[in-house]
């Protein structure tokens, strides 16, 4: 595993690297008696930037204080880059859920696309290759699922699903050129589904900034959220608590209530 020695330090090439301590609780999650849950992400990945360094940071420490203020034991499963040894994904088995975070694009390959995909950003294929098949093994062991943005796509191509490569009018995903990547977006619920039921509304304002979304739903997922252009917003598994949802509610600007009560559902089928 290489070491990374200096908070804010640097790769070779002078790319920003992403510490654990900047993203994990202040006090951690140790004293709490909640499920445990096995948080996947890609601190560092290719093409990092110093802005998406600081969105990976703030989003990740979002998310897991938020988790530990429900109760739950979170133990990050890094899957980076520089990680010489990533371990054997289906370990993941062995908590009470799997919550999947943002970052890079996932590979054309693997959702069945020759070409790479317009714009693509941030890709590593190993990360990916081992994220499919931590879904599936938490799946197969009938452990509930929740991902985010990068973690919703990966759910859906796990499941056979395809991505859409680059939305072409992207007014309504995510800022233009010289504007922040990430904005309010109008986002539909369907009445009666699983995800409805959690956040108590079918209509949000959320937070995303995403290029690529949900094309063919993988099988035996359903489409439950839309934006107003139609572009899949949301995924879930009718029989099984398998959610995605393309946007992030782990972004501190957006709503503390839906994040929470979105975060608190899942926990609760964490503890069945």
């Amino acid at each position: 595993m290489t070491e990374f020695h200096a908070e804010g330090s640097k790769l070779p090439g002078d790319v920003p690297v992403v510490l654990r301590s900047e993203v994990e609780p202040e006090g951690g999650t140790a004293g709490n008696d909640g499920p445990r849950i096995a948080v996947l992400v890609s601190l560092n990945f290719p093409d990092m930037t110093d802005e998406t360094a600081d969105l990976v940071r703030n989003f990740t420490r979002t998310a897991l204080t938020a988790f530990r203020d429900l109760g739950a034991r979170c133990e990050l499963v890094e899957t980076s880059t520089p990680l010489e040894d990533l371990g054997d994904p289906e370990r993941v088995a062995g908590y009470d859920g799997l919550f999947l975070l943002g970052g890079g694009d996932v590979h054309h390959e693997l959702y069945g696309r020759a070409e790479t995909a317009p714009h693509s950003y941030g890709v590593d294929r190993r990360a990916d290759e081992f994220a499919l098949a931590a879904i599936r093994a938490a799946v197969d062991a009938d452990r509930p699922v929740l991902g985010v943005c990068r973690g919703s796509q990966l759910v859906n191509v796990a499941f056979g699903g395809t991505l859409v490569p680059d939305i072409e009018d992207y007014r309504l995903h995510r800022g233009g050129p010289g504007k922040p990547m990430f904005l309010d977006e109008k986002v539909t619920v369907t009445e009666g589904t699983r995800l409805a039921g959690l956040v108590r509304d079918t209509r949000l304002t959320v937070r995303s900034g995403h290029h690529q979304a949900v094309a063919r739903v993988g099988d035996g997922l359903v489409a439950v959220a839309h934006a107003d252009d139609g572009v899949i917003e949301g995924t879930e598994h009718p029989d099984k608590w398998v959610i995605g949802v393309q946007w992030h509610p782990e972004d501190p600007a957006g709503s503390e209530v839906h994040r929470t009560r979105l975060l608190r559902g899942f926990l609760d089928a964490c503890a069945r």
